[in-house]
């Protein structure tokens, strides 16, 4: 990671996205004080499939049928 002054950001913004691109974590800060990091756009993170495993808990009876719905069965 390294840190650059918003106006060093402004004159070389393009060398700074290629480089977050490649990996790099770049920190724009006003003097000494960071302000922001620079990412890339997609830096979405997706759920795996099975990582809630142990967090959700079903009843025993969750397909059982609705006491409301007798009639229509």
């Amino acid at each position: 990671m390294h840190q650059v002054t918003i106006h060093e950001a402004k004159t070389h913004l393009s060398k700074l996205i290629r480089e977050v691109l490649e990996g790099g974590e770049v920190v724009i800060a006003k003097g000494k004080t960071p302000v922001v990091k620079l990412v890339p756009a997609d830096q979405r993170k997706k759920p795996l499939f099975g990582s809630a495993k142990g967090i959700i808990k079903m009843s025993e009876d969750f397909d059982e049928p609705l006491e409301d719905f007798k009639e229509y069965m």
